[in-house]
């Protein structure tokens, strides 16, 4: 095993510039041996100490070890672009996937490719696609998110689940199952203190309340429901394994006790059922067919299943996909909070950001998100992935649709001498697509440019004339003088201010044609040889844009 780990650490530190990660070794590890699953815990002991080593290396030595060890892993692997493959055990019609989203934050990109994974695959087989809200957390949960999700799902993906359906919905039906555990004997209520729960758990040693019968536990879980209890002073827990090497197998809890009013049910609850508890449930219940989820669940299937197999509930097929990734990208909802609470972050849609807030604002378009996910399809090893080839698929859907224009920042102005009588340009406003029309420039001797003028080299102004050491040429385009081509506006006060938010969160000022005045919020436009950008909105003397992309 230690040569297995060591030569799949030595190819992910290769890969990512010296640095192995542990998720991404695992992964490759399970996926060539799926057996392995029940001896995770000592497999991530040893995938972290071998790791822990092999970053230490040089990045030479690791490619010299790796070259040593297994030389087949250095050579690049094509990467199979998967247009939805095949599905084990889906038959035409009768396939039902879920999107479940804990209503707790924005969503980002790596939510939406997961949801697209389940909602692509339904419409793959003419099945069907439900979308569930996970709130049964009031801490976390509210009205806002809810709107948001649906707001980024309905209409900005436009997915058209078969069904909406809320978690907090089906209480008495957790209420019911919870009381067949116990008549069972396979649930308890736990009097313990969080802190002495998991020292116990940590330890395989089972609590003094385990040991209760029947009949004291439904009197127990009775006076629960009914509030005589206090937040924290008990929790109805699963019996499980205490010995088990997976931790969520020894004796979870399934429900606990929250005083926070619900922002749907209001006060009418005090006893919410925990993730791996209403998940079970939930799955089964719905009549889901295929769960297609990202492998850091991996663990709580074992709890999953087993909370099905007591309750004879049906089991679905489970497909685990590595974990999504933008490179850089700042994505846990906990971080998020503290930048925007530090005033570093404007807010959930930040330009930083890869929230879809923050996405649609710059202005990536719909279709980039479904390109996408057949891209990274159903990978087993995490997906980093690069902004680069969220802006190059998203790029394929624009470049036909924004229009061209000139952006420049008014920093630089320069005045040709000898220059014939000029008094209109005419630019198309998109060189593929003539019948969209001419922007009308009228010009004079003095132009703002962007470009450094250098002395003795020749340039020309895009559409217009060649020149050198601010002496007109000529005014055809003329390869020989191997002029740099650069853009250009006419100094006028007819110009339109602009601003532009970046993605780095910086702006830039500067102008723009009037003819920009034209546009409408939300549309998207191309400033050449600057890039794509997006209006957000119109200001009393300003046009305000957000950067989408080069």
């Amino acid at each position: 095993m230690e040569g297995i780990i060591l030569k799949y650490a030595l190819q992910n530190a290769v890969k990512y510039g010296g640095k192995a990660n542990s998720g991404a070794v695992i992964s490759h590890i399970l996926a060539d041996n799926p057996g392995l699953k029940s001896k995770i815990k000592d497999i991530a002991k040893e995938v972290n100490s071998i790791i822990s080593g092999v970053n230490r290396l040089s990045l030479e030595m690791q490619r010299q070890k790796l070259q040593d060890l297994a030389p087949e892993l250095l050579k690049e692997k094509q990467k199979e672009k998967t247009d939805l493959r095949e599905l084990p055990n889906a038959k035409q019609g009768e396939v039902v996937t879920r999107m479940p989203p804990e209503p707790s934050k924005y969503i980002h990109i790596g939510h939406a490719l997961s949801f697209l994974i389940n909602y692509m695959y339904a419409q793959k087989y003419n099945g069907k696609c439900i979308l569930r809200f996970e709130d049964a957390n009031p801490e976390k949960v509210s009205m806002e998110y809810v709107d948001a999700m649906k707001e980024d799902v309905l209409n900005y993906l436009e997915i058209k689940p078969d069904k909406i359906v809320f978690v907090s919905d089906h209480m008495d039906i957790f209420y019911k199952y919870a009381t067949d555990l116990i008549k069972m004997n396979k649930a308890f209520i736990c009097f313990c203190e969080q802190e002495k729960m998991q020292d116990l758990r940590h330890k395989s040693i089972e609590c003094k309340c385990r040991k209760k019968n029947v009949e004291i536990n439904l009197k127990e879980w009775g006076r629960m429901l009914k509030g005589r209890y206090k937040e924290g002073g008990c929790s109805l827990r699963i019996k499980g394994d205490m010995k088990s090497q997976n931790h969520v197998m020894r004796d979870s809890v399934i429900f606990r006790i929250v005083s926070k009013q619900h922002y749907r049910k209001k006060k009418k609850y005090k006893v919410w059922p925990m993730y791996d508890f209403y998940n079970s449930i939930e799955d089964s219940t719905l009549g889901i067919t295929h769960i297609l989820r990202s492998n850091e669940f991996m663990l709580r299937g074992e709890l999953q299943n087993y909370i099905k197999d007591l309750l004879n509930l049906k089991k679905q097929t489970v497909i685990e996909y590595g974990r999504f990734n933008v490179i850089g990208a700042v994505t846990q909802g906990r971080e998020i909070r503290a930048l925007i609470e530090s005033g570093k972050y404007t807010g959930w849609d930040d330009p930083r950001l890869v929230t879809l807030r923050a996405l649609r604002r710059r202005g990536i378009l719909k279709g980039t998100y479904y390109e996408l996910a057949k891209e990274v399809g159903l990978s087993a090893s995490p997906t980093n992935i690069d902004f680069k080839l969220i802006a190059k698929i998203n790029k394929r859907f624009l470049d036909k649709r924004a229009n061209r224009y000139f952006f420049v920042s008014g920093e630089r102005k320069i005045k040709i001498n000898g220059m014939p009588k000029i008094k209109n340009v005419e630019i198309p406003l998109h060189p593929d697509f003539p019948e969209r029309g001419k922007i009308r420039l009228r010009v004079a001797d003095e132009f703002y440019v962007d470009d450094d003028i250098k002395e003795g080299k020749a340039y020309r102004l895009l559409h217009l004339f060649n020149f050198k050491d601010n002496q007109f040429i000529s005014k055809e385009h003329d390869p020989k003088l191997n002029a740099a081509l650069i853009h250009w506006l006419p100094v006028s006060k007819k110009l339109v201010n602009v601003k532009i938010v970046m993605d780095d969160g910086t702006v830039k000022n500067g102008f723009g044609e009037r003819s920009l005045k034209k546009l409408k919020v939300g549309d998207q436009i191309q400033f050449i040889r600057f890039g794509f950008v997006r209006l957000d909105k119109k200001e009393k003397n300003k046009l305000v844009f957000w950067f989408t992309h080069n």
